[in-house]
């Protein structure tokens, strides 16, 4: 439509408008919402606050389970962890979820490199200085061949089934083969609850750590953050993503990407993420392309709800 006949359309308009008329301060209307708003805000701030949970630590997973920390450490060491075998963006392990032939994790490839065994265990327990023992502990297992290594690390993991939690602190397991994995990871569980391991994993050498990478996957690879996340309602098949910690609500307008992960193939897929990733973006991509799509674009003229809501427009002057 040109600026004329736009012009000689609001021409017509006025013309056939026969209400009356009022004044409007659209700046004053935006200033009280304005207010009304910051208002509200400050008041549901001071009513509800918000959650203030003390974060998971690996010093704080060491203390309150230090079998399951062990047994973490141990199948970071043999590679046999989550994070050891999850390929892209941490190492070459796997090829990552993918769809059919798209390969999203692999193409990107190992952008953030991390080597359980080496970063996890071997280069904290190089860090514990003062202990000989143990630094000959470390270069008795270092110099094994892979076969001895394993061996060790199979026989130490079936000895965690059976291990205790002492009340120092300590654990105890079974006499078994283990070589020097004993030594090496009584050192690592004291390190870690003295909270020095913490510290050791941060990859950034600032004065502020922004980088909790390897920290988190450490924790992941054990039962102290899925343990955490279960007793907040916080995991996947806990609709997590909607929730928030305490009983606080969180974010209900995201319930369509985990209602996804309920169900299957996407419940019981390792490929999930990426399944559910392609599927929003198609219904997202769908929703930009409504003024395009014929059929979908003409519904509002075919189910006229929008003349109820502005049926004083289109009321018949009488």
């Amino acid at each position: 439509m040109s600026r004329k006949d736009r012009h000689a359309y609001d021409i017509a308009t006025y013309e056939h408008w026969r209400g009356g008329y009022r004044s409007y301060d659209i700046v004053k209307e935006a200033c009280i919402a304005l207010g009304v708003v910051v208002a509200l805000c400050l008041l549901l701030t001071i009513l509800f606050s918000s959650p203030d949970e003390k974060p998971s630590t690996v010093q704080s997973w060491a203390r309150t389970d230090p079998v399951d920390f062990v047994t973490t450490a141990t199948t970071e060491l043999d590679g046999s962890s989550g994070t050891g075998g999850y390929g892209p963006p941490y190492n070459h392990a796997s090829d990552g979820q993918h769809i059919a032939f798209i390969y999203l994790a692999k193409w990107l490839g190992v952008s953030h490199p991390v080597d359980t065994s080496q970063d996890f265990v071997l280069a904290p327990l190089r860090a514990v200085t003062g202990q000989p023992a143990l630094q000959a502990a470390v270069d008795t297992y270092r110099s094994a061949p892979s076969k001895q290594q394993a061996a060790w690390t199979t026989a130490y993991e079936k000895g965690l089934g059976n291990a205790k939690a002492n009340p120092d602190g300590s654990i105890s397991v079974p006499t078994g083969g283990y070589g020097p994995l004993p030594v090496m990871m009584g050192a690592l569980l004291s390190f870690a609850q003295s909270g020095g391991l913490d510290g050791a994993l941060l990859t950034s050498k600032q004065f502020y750590q922004t980088d909790y990478t390897k920290p988190l996957l450490f924790m992941a690879d054990g039962g102290v953050l899925s343990n955490r996340a279960h007793a907040e309602h916080l995991l996947g098949t806990q609709w997590g993503i909607m929730n928030e910690t305490g009983s606080y609500p969180g974010q209900v307008w995201l319930w369509l990407y985990t209602f996804w992960y309920q169900i299957k193939p996407f419940s019981s897929s390792s490929n999930a993420d990426i399944l559910v990733m392609a599927i929003m973006g198609v219904l997202s991509l769908g929703l930009i392309l409504i003024p395009f799509i014929p059929g979908v674009r003409d519904l509002p003229r075919w189910i006229p709800i929008y003349r109820l809501i502005w049926r004083e427009h289109y009321r018949s002057p009488a």
